[in-house]
């Protein structure tokens, strides 16, 4: 938790000092966040903090409250969000810790969206509507409440308001629509007067620093309300069922959870398995049962597309539970034990070091990233399966883990689960295509068949569509997907998406690739859940970590087939992330995982077609 700290009164000097240069007060923020947390920030940014924090650090001086500090730019722990300013000092009433969340808008007319009572257009602000501020500033309270240790238990300590302080009541009478509590006031340059007695109600005229020194420096655990709503809407809501070695590794988790916390010691557990073993079953079975007991426990992942997924849907109806999914880089600072259990899903994404080009100088180090996890919790959970190592510089193996974890001299439990896969539960499957990408035994086997799922050759890629198309209209879910051998174009300036993906005469559009839709295709990390991902070719990046009924795969020219044997070719593959430092064995391996990935998404069958004659031909006669 980072913030650009000053009392009201050495703030409210710094805006107005005359001996210094211009704009001083917003050089001095910005110089500090570029250091702490790499941020460069906007001249818009930059303009907000020359006129609206001035004018709060008078009103607390005004207010006789001088000595309170002003946290400005708080980061919300665990995530990039920033609060414009976190007020600290001493209760009034009760002479405890007294905290007050304050957004600030410069705007001076505002409205309701289509009188919607969350959403607000205001003057002179691009983008289109806005959430409304006071229901902004109550979620950041309600986050701190949820994962500051200081403020467990003690509702009654953190306030919420936001201050328009530009505007007159008048040009913003619509946001008073919306019912205020102590989370979410609203206040104006109309009712300044009545601001100033707010600040006096709630802070004595003394200093905050101590009460700022406990905020920054809390532990950082998701509370047991927030964990009790967990169980609910996860545990309660959703009956998982966990079969054999399944219910195995949930009980050992559970049993080293309750020795670890018996005899204050560590244990990690490591759980492997194919694609549809069960591991993300398991995860989820461990986050409900684990915030039922009302253990400090997080889920991560390092994958985007699967965490957002996770948060839409086994959060869906609570924006409290979605906070409980993080990734694998929100524990660079995170304090030692602090959880009692980090259930790490999708571990083989991994990677070397958290640090990337958006971490701030004062956090980067040669730590393992495999460290931060294990040393965040009592008991860390990794789910792994090996061979969907897609990316360079991703490392998660059982080796890795049980190395890092030994040479702190802790207890390692290993659980394999695979006796079971997704893939319509043959074993005969999954082992097919471990054959056939050269990841197990000498060379490809004929496909023998399997009663509980099917395999066959597409002979075009037209065919390809239309076999998962009647599928789709059956009412089954199903979607298409390709190695990485064609170019990835952003969006035309006409909203539509390139259709990237050319063989012969038909063509198709790679998935989105960023967060937002276009047209009617969904965001990047939601292809695979929502209607409309069918007519977009997907990617291992946005497939990983996710089943359909039916799977179609289009085996591009980076792997094809030569004397009885597949080979990969990096130079037909247009992953910019094999361009950059890798070997041509590391490169050998992680195409090789990128179609052991696409092959694996099917629950029921899967369809398969080769851009080269001779790979097709093969593959025809391996699945006949």
């Amino acid at each position: 938790m980072t913030a650009f700290r000053h009392s009201a009164e050495s703030l409210a000097k710094l805006a107005t000092d005359g001996s210094v240069p211009e704009k001083r007060l917003s050089e001095t923020i910005a110089e500090h966040l570029r250091r702490t947390v790499r941020v460069n920030p906007s001249e818009a940014e930059r303009r907000s903090w020359d006129r609206s924090l001035p004018i709060l650090a008078r009103d607390l001086v005004d207010a006789g409250l001088g000595d309170v500090e002003m946290l400005i730019e708080y980061q919300l722990p665990l995530t990039s969000k920033r609060a414009d300013v976190v007020l600290a000092g001493v209760d009034r009433r009760t002479g405890g810790d007294a905290y007050l969340v304050v957004e600030l808008k410069q705007w001076s007319r505002a409205e309701l969206f289509e009188e919607d009572p969350d959403l607000v257009l205001a003057e002179g602000t691009p983008g289109g509507p806005k959430l409304h501020p006071a229901l902004q500033v109550r979620g950041y309270c309600d986050y701190l409440a949820d994962f500051i240790g200081a403020l467990e238990g003690r509702d009654d300590a953190l306030r919420g308001v936001a201050y328009l302080h530009n505007a007159a009541d008048l040009d913003i009478q619509d946001l008073y629509t919306r019912e205020q509590d102590e989370r979410s006031r609203l206040f104006t340059k109309t009712r300044r007067g009545a601001f100033l007695t707010y600040l006096s109600d709630q802070f004595a005229p003394e200093s905050g620093a101590d009460a700022a020194d406990r905020l920054l420096t809390s532990a950082v655990r998701p509370s047991k309300q927030l964990l009790k709503l967990a169980a609910r809407e996860i545990k309660d809501r959703e009956q998982f069922v966990l079969l054999a070695e399944q219910r195995l590794a949930y009980e050992i988790v559970l049993n080293a959870v309750d020795r670890a916390r018996r005899a204050d010691s560590k244990e990690v557990v490591i759980v492997t398995g194919g694609p549809g073993s069960g591991k993300s079953v398991i995860a989820l079975s461990l986050l409900g049962e684990l915030s039922r007991q009302g253990r400090a426990v997080l889920h991560a992942t390092g994958s985007r597309s699967f965490t957002e997924t996770l948060r839409k849907v086994p959060g869906k109806g609570s924006s409290k539970v979605k906070s409980l999914f993080k990734y694998f880089n929100s524990f660079m600072t995170a304090e030692q034990n602090g959880l009692e259990v980090l259930i790490c899903d999708e571990s083989h994404r991994l990677r070397e070091t958290s640090q990337n080009r958006y971490t701030p100088a004062r956090l980067r180090s040669d730590r393992r990233q495999v460290d931060e996890l294990i040393d965040a919790a009592r008991v860390p959970v990794f789910l792994l399966d090996e061979h969907q190592v897609v990316r360079p510089g991703e490392m998660g193996t059982t080796a890795e883990i049980r190395e890092h974890a030994e040479a702190r001299g802790l207890r390692v439990h290993e659980i394999s689960l695979d006796e079971q896969f997704r893939c319509g539960g043959s074993r005969a499957y999954e082992e097919w295509v471990l054959h056939l990408l050269g990841l197990r035994g000498d060379r490809p086997v004929p496909w023998s068949g399997d009663d509980h799922f099917a395999v066959s050759p597409a002979e075009s890629p037209q065919e390809l569509e239309t076999l998962l198309r009647s599928k789709l209209d059956k009412g089954y879910s199903a979607r298409m997907t390709a190695g990485f051998c064609w170019p990835w174009s952003k969006p035309q300036s006409n909203d539509t998406l390139v259709h990237d993906v050319q063989i012969g005469d038909w063509s198709r559009p790679w998935n989105v690739k960023d967060d937002r839709a276009v047209g009617s295709a969904p965001a990047s990390a939601l292809w695979a859940t929502l209607d409309g991902g069918f007519e977009q070719v997907g990617c291992v990046y946005t497939a990983q970590g996710f089943e359909y009924d039916w799977n179609g795969v289009i085996i591009g020219p980076d792997l094809v087939v030569r004397d009885g044997r597949l080979h990969t070719r990096r130079a037909f593959s247009k992953d910019p992330s094999l361009t950059r430092g890798t070997t041509d064995e590391q490169a050998d391996r992680l195409i090789r995982n990128t179609y052991k990935v696409l092959l694996t998404r099917g629950m029921i069958g899967t369809f398969v077609y080769s851009t080269d004659p001779e790979t097709q031909e093969f593959l025809s006669r391996l699945t006949s």
